[in-house]
């Protein structure tokens, strides 16, 4: 919800702080890009601790970012507010991957993926408009002080009710050295082609979503108050079709299920930057395929990237993958505010051009994903491959 509310409420905020496409990408890309620096620091030790105690101590700091976001009185200080909050959001991430790697055998982990998956639908149905609403009601600080309000409850349900998922930790190994978990992927092509994936979904991803409420209510006439209908129309299909795509993924196969919603994907991303027709009818049938086959896309990718490497190193290498995402998501959304122009009227230009390059990255990724192997198949001399060991987390081949 933290993260999900910053797009929609674009228009307002450009119009509040009287910025323009690049700046308000800033915005946006702050928080990947100090996600992805503190998610790749944290890579060299989580995995020295039980999941639950970086989790909760992540999410603590998470809050306090938040709080800063709502009490902001500037646009630089709101900057410096989602830096603040991306520095302990980008631990946040790759723990939750990781705990649901370490849970769930590589058969279940797509539907588990895909549950996890959900809550960007819950936040899309309740969060984004009530978000919006709060918003256009009271001030765009309230969505990030109610977010808050709410993080503190789910700090105590965390603290009381997740176990210490310890598991990864095995007593009387000597701790290898922090740098093991970098050199480790780096003699590891396999990890490394898991890495390229994600970095190459990004780019096409997140080079689009930033600019979609912006787009629509500037170049299409889409009212502002309906943009809420996008992310609730949106969040509703996804809540559906995520649980059936995991399923499908866990027993079709990850990379079919990934290749088919990835080149469906590129349908809805050629119309979605074209449109022209501010139509309700039209904007929800576009925007609801795009969440359908983004979000299916990406289910499958969560699943294979958390199986390149054992439970041992997961907590390392989930965070290094959750950095380069979140720093390509970064490079991509300012990159998108680099390419797209404001007119003096307010239309933005060029934003067929940043969709035109998102197709081409997510055609790409296609033929990167084909390369990426779980470990147990992948057969890679720097990765352990006993089968005690993959039998702890239930690795097997498709």
């Amino acid at each position: 919800m933290d993260f999900m509310i910053m797009m929609p409420m674009g228009p307002q905020l450009m119009r509040h702080f009287g910025i323009g496409p690049q700046a308000f990408s800033f915005l946006v890309s702050a928080y990947s890009l100090s996600a992805g620096v503190s998610g790749f620091t944290a890579a060299f030790f989580v995995d020295r601790f039980p999941r639950k105690h970086v989790l909760v101590t992540a999410y603590a700091g998470f809050l306090v970012g938040t709080v800063a976001c709502g009490v902001a009185p500037t646009y630089e200080w709101l900057a410096v507010a989602r830096l603040l909050a991306g520095l302990f959001g980008g631990v946040l991430g790759a723990q939750v991957l990781s705990i649901v790697g370490d849970t769930f055998p590589y058969e279940r982990r797509a539907q588990a993926m895909s549950i996890v998956m959900t809550a960007f639908s819950v936040a899309s149905v309740v969060g984004v408009p009530f978000g919006l609403w709060l918003a256009t009601t009271l001030s765009w600080h309230a969505p990030f002080l109610v977010v808050a309000g709410l993080g503190i409850v789910v700090l105590f349900l965390l603290w009381r009710f997740v176990p210490r998922l310890d598991g990864h930790l095995i007593k009387g190994e000597k701790r290898p050295h922090p740098l093991a978990v970098l050199t480790n992927i780096l003699k590891t092509p396999n990890q490394l082609r898991a890495l390229w994936l994600t970095t190459t979904i990004m780019l096409g991803h997140f080079s689009i979503i930033p600019f979609i409420a912006p787009y629509l209510v500037a170049n299409a006439g889409f009212g502002e108050n309906h943009l809420y209908l996008i992310y609730l129309v949106g969040g509703l299909l996804t809540i559906f079709t995520a649980p059936v795509v995991g399923k499908l993924a866990d027993q079709r196969g990850k990379y079919p299920i990934f290749v088919i919603f990835a080149l469906l994907s590129l349908i809805p991303i050629y119309l979605i930057t074209n449109l022209t027709s501010g139509s309700l009818v039209v904007v929800l049938f576009v925007s609801g395929l795009f969440f359908i086959f983004s979000n299916g896309r990406l289910i499958p990718t969560q699943a294979m990237t958390a199986s390149v490497v054992l439970a041992q190193q997961r907590g390392g290498f989930m965070s290094i993958n959750s950095s380069v995402q979140l720093l390509a998501q970064a490079i991509a959304t300012y990159g998108a505010g680099l390419i797209i122009q404001k007119t003096p009227t307010g239309q933005l230009l060029h934003y067929s051009t940043v969709g035109y390059l998102a197709m081409i990255a997510i055609f790409a990724s296609v033929f990167i994903a084909r390369t990426v192997k779980p470990v147990s198949e992948a057969a890679e001399p720097s990765e352990p491959s006993e089968p005690g060991l993959a039998g702890i987390v239930g690795i097997k081949q498709d």
